[in-house]
């Protein structure tokens, strides 16, 4: 059983999350549906993923309009989300005993609500000179 915070699209400043107590295709197919029908009706997201078996587009639906870049292996420099996850690891997640999983889904909730509050930081975090690029 893993815990899995589902994010997009951080260099936007804009958030859509899930926390669910499991990781899967299956997991990944509810995120990639939902998060697809909260985009606005001519938008199309570009989605960074690294090599993690839910990732594989081979077990995935994808919406039309979203499009997967998956990453070379071993890249976590390249994954935006790497950088907003360690600064939520040292501001918000380590150094804490959460005894099951209602905890744990309780404080990843908690620094979801925390992190959103400041979209400034988020993008800041996320932000690197090829997607910002792309994104233009």
């Amino acid at each position: 059983m893993g815990l899995h915070l589902l994010r997009g699209p951080p260099c936007t400043g804009e958030d859509f999350t899930l926390v669910l107590p499991v990781v899967s295709a299956a997991v990944m197919d509810l995120f990639l549906a939902q998060f697809a029908a909260a985009l606005p009706a001519a938008a199309h997201a570009v989605l960074v993923l690294d090599g993690a078996g839910w990732h594989d587009q081979r077990a995935l639906t994808v919406p039309d309009n979203l499009t997967l870049v998956p990453l070379p292996a071993y890249s976590p420099e390249l994954n935006p989300v790497e950088r907003i996850w360690l600064y939520l690891r040292e501001r918000f997640l380590s150094l804490r005993f959460l005894p099951d999983t209602a905890a744990i889904i309780a404080a990843c909730c908690r620094t979801y609500n925390a992190s959103t509050a400041d979209a400034g930081r988020i993008r800041s975090l996320a932000d690197s000179a090829c997607i910002t690029k792309l994104a233009r």
